[in-house]
């Protein structure tokens, strides 16, 4: 009963935004712009200071946009508890090194931005979640209405209520479909795993509530995402996933995300010390105790590694739930007695992660399904050898062979990691070089900051040319 409740509450809240959205449209005046009409994209980015793959493309494309339309405006609605402008930049150049223009960038404050949090919502997360994010949005366009919709974090929900209320284009870069048929897939085969708990598994009825539940998410996902009218996906795995949910292919392109390999082509291929690098967000889907578990099982399993190799985990920390998993993570590299050998570091700047990856022999992935996988293209072109999970981005678009001949190694299991980690060690000094170099040419020429920007703005070039136009008032 609790659960309906919690429904139809959201459900009645979206419809009172909808209902207000109309009369407002019908009532309000359009902006007007400058003489030249240029047009103004609002970037829906709420946590647009954390440290992760998704802001280094906000603020990637932001600068693109500035670079190839100068006149055009950016605005990024953001959450209250955001630094002010002049911190949130200084972050992006530390942690990314993407300058921007201060003073052709605003930032619109939101309130409601809880909304958006999956921690708010103890079941039916994903639904509630995205019904949530509609009242967000509907704060966000009405504080400032833009031209073009830009959505870079994934709230497909929000599509036709910035078109068909508020009169926006609407553009989206998918990171990660809402849902997929691989979620579907686990859940009917009864896995436990991030996205279905033990208890659900191990219940026949449950597992067929949370399969019709997943449909009926499945099925608005792909209503709501029909609304773009421009669709970027960041891999074929990703594109595979939201061509056959929003079925818009004329619509939808890969652009790959961005990935500093000019600063990286430019490291040393020898002189490696024996550390393994991993570079994640501290998020449950990343799968850090997998990491934690295959090191340990590597030191146990060939103990020739024990007293030389240690393991550096960098990753971003958004909020305090991040912070806790952190620090379960200490506790578990204790349990495993490996601790000496491990190091955390939190929130780490761009010069920290540049150095240790300079440095590095291996790096390390560990999460299923990436959609993507920015970490493991920094560390084939810095000359970093990586072991990756075994599905998504990186086994269909990074990690592949050059000549017959592999770039990297693909595992799932701890098991797998461990030995996939031994035998890269155990390469000799020759064949080590060969395979860096062959993996940092695999990705220089493919993933890029130019690359990226290119293609951000080829795909935005038909809504952006009708910026001149003449607009009623």
């Amino acid at each position: 009963m609790s659960a309906f409740l919690a429904v139809f509450t959201a459900v009645l809240a979206v419809l009172a935004a909808l209902i207000l959205g109309t009369l407002h449209k019908s009532s309000r005046r359009r902006r007007s712009f400058p003489t030249k009409r240029n047009p103004v994209l609002g970037f829906f980015h709420p946590y647009c200071d954390a440290g992760g793959g998704g802001e280094r493309v906000l603020w990637s494309a932001i600068r693109a946009i500035q670079t190839h339309h100068p006149r055009t405006t950016c605005v990024i609605y953001t959450w209250s508890k955001a630094g002010p402008p002049s911190q949130i930049l200084a972050k992006v150049r530390s942690q990314f090194g993407v300058k921007v223009d201060e003073g052709r960038v605003e930032f619109v404050r939101l309130e409601t931005w809880g909304w958006l949090a999956a921690d708010r919502y103890r079941f039916m997360t994903l639904l509630l979640q995205s019904l949530g994010s509609l009242i967000t949005a509907w704060e966000a366009l009405r504080l400032y209405t833009p031209d073009v919709f830009v959505d870079t974090v994934g709230f497909a929900f929000t599509y036709p209520l910035a078109k068909h209320v508020f009169g926006c284009k609407v553009v989206t870069y998918v990171h990660y479909p809402t849902i997929s048929s691989d979620m579907l897939g686990r859940v009917a085969a009864r896995k436990a795993g991030y996205n279905n708990s033990g208890a659900v598994a191990r219940s026949s009825a449950l597992t067929g509530a949370k399969i019709w539940y997943y449909r009926l998410v499945a099925y608005l996902y792909g209503h709501a995402g029909r609304a773009a009218d421009v669709v970027m996906v960041n891999s074929t795995w990703t594109l595979n996933h939201i061509t056959t949910l929003w079925r818009i292919p004329t619509r939808t392109s890969i652009v790959y995300p961005p990935c500093d390999t000019a600063a990286l082509k430019s490291f040393s291929l020898d002189d490696r010390e024996e550390v393994i690098v991993a570079v994640a967000q501290f998020r449950p889907e990343k799968d850090h105790t997998l990491q934690l578990d295959a090191f340990a099982r590597l030191l146990d399993k060939y103990p020739e590694h024990r007293d030389r190799l240690k393991l550096v985990m960098i990753g971003g920390s958004r909020n305090a739930e991040d912070r806790g998993r952190v620090a379960v993570l200490g506790e578990r590299a204790r349990e495993l007695n490996i601790a000496e050998q491990v190091q955390i570091i939190e929130n780490g700047s761009y010069t920290i992660l540049l150095s240790h990856l300079r440095k590095a022999s291996l790096g390390l992935h560990t999460m299923r399904d990436e959609h993507f996988g920015i970490g493991i293209v920094e560390y084939m072109a810095a000359g970093v050898i990586p072991v990756a999970h075994n599905s998504g981005g990186p086994k269909l678009d990074i990690v592949t062979e050059v000549d017959g001949e592999p770039t990297g190694f693909l595992a799932e299991t701890a098991e797998e990691y461990a030995d996939a980690l031994h035998r890269a060690l155990k390469l000799s000094g020759d064949a080590q070089r060969a395979m860096r170099n062959r993996a940092r040419a695999s990705v220089v020429d493919r993933f890029s900051e130019e690359v990226f920007a290119r293609g951000f703005v080829e795909a935005l070039g038909p809504l952006l040319a009708g910026g001149g136009d003449k607009r009623e008032d």
